[in-house]
């Protein structure tokens, strides 16, 4: 964590996620008595499901998004009841309330789920109920977002898309992501989808320019026609596409640690965040899969500030991004900015 003048401030702001895996919560501690308790049998042949420990250590030396992603769809076959989600959700809700979270924008994977034969219903309704109790428990509001999983052929993608559109349509599930493995899965062949849902009006995201080059970003954005790029460290690559998203306010929402973990950037020191600053590209920072990468939104913060140094009013313009970009109502923006400038009012 990063002990400099800054960090009281860090620690007290008021922080938006937009960018954490549900399943990429899962403690080792949970997933090992998820195992036990569903009897779950996990490989034998790998060490790190012997211990908390193993799994953490495994964790620490990830080598690539493939790796990780191993491990993540391992981890997941441990959850298999409605209140095995809830248990997930709930405990990503208390952990982010421990660190000022007050508003929550996450993705789920149904496809993960429901080909291991667990049915949608039960995972929707879990995590449903984790953010009713978040609510009345923390005051802390979140938007659920369903991620089709891109590994996955695009024509059963789009079967997991018909499956949500009428909890997309009612509400229930504020957008539509795209996820998993990015090299060799490019946007556009899951424009069906995406087309679709554009006819109705949903929220649309994709994670883009992780791994793979600045034109995956631009093809969510032209082909897909989403207005938020996840992780999106690539943008530099294009200055126009650059200028195009500072100019139409397009989010990125960047998350360091994960980055460094998974051998995207060697350093938090590599990752474009000065030069989004200046050129007014709006980011939030954000933890992605904070069970398996060592930090939650606040390790992140620390982490970005310990490498740029911010100032204050760098610090004020990422959260008011975070807010005014998110996909909550304008009545909670409000609410959120209030806490914000209160919470800035002691620093000044």
């Amino acid at each position: 964590m990063c002990q400099g003048p800054l960090h009281d401030l860090l620690v007290d702001l008021p922080k938006v996620e937009h960018h954490m895996h549900l399943e990429g919560s899962l403690e080792p501690n949970l997933l090992l008595e998820l195992a036990k308790r569903n009897n779950i049998e996990l490989p034998k042949d790998d060490d790190a499901f012997s211990s908390v420990e193993s799994l953490l250590a495994r964790y620490s030396r990830f080598t690539s998004l493939d790796d990780f992603l191993h491990y993540y769809f391992i981890g997941m076959t441990t959850l298999i009841t409605e209140s095995d989600f809830e248990s997930l959700a709930y405990a990503y809700f208390q952990k982010a309330h421990s660190q000022r979270v007050v508003h929550a924008e996450v993705f789920f994977d149904p496809q993960a789920h429901t080909n291991r034969n667990v049915p949608y219903d039960t995972v929707l309704s879990g995590f449903k109920k984790a953010q009713a109790r978040a609510k009345t428990d923390f005051g802390m509001t979140s938007e659920l977002i369903v991620c089709l999983l891109r590994h996955i052929p695009p024509k059963d993608c789009h079967q997991a898309y018909l499956q949500a559109l009428p909890d997309l349509q009612s509400g229930k599930i504020s957008g539509l992501g795209l996820s998993s493995t990015e090299k060799g899965n490019h946007p556009s062949l899951f424009k069906e989808s995406y087309d679709d849902a554009k006819k109705h009006g949903i929220k649309l995201t994709a994670h883009a320019g992780e791994e793979a080059d600045v034109s995956y970003m631009a093809s969510a954005v032209d082909d897909l026609g989403c207005t938020r790029i996840d992780h999106g460290i690539k943008l530099p690559q294009d200055p126009e596409l650059l200028a195009r998203f500072a100019r139409d306010k397009i989010l990125v929402t960047m998350c360091p640690l994960s980055n460094v973990e998974l051998r995207c950037v060697k350093s938090i020191s590599e990752l474009p965040i000065r030069q989004y600053i200046d050129a007014r590209v709006p980011f939030s920072i954000n933890s992605d899969d904070p069970a398996y990468f060592g930090g939650y939104i606040q390790e992140n913060y620390c982490a970005v500030q310990k490498a740029f140094n911010l100032t204050v009013e760098e610090w004020a313009n990422i959260v008011t991004n975070s807010i005014t970009l998110s996909w909550c109502n304008e009545e909670r923006k409000d609410e959120m900015l209030k806490d914000l400038s209160d919470t800035l009012a002691r620093y000044a």
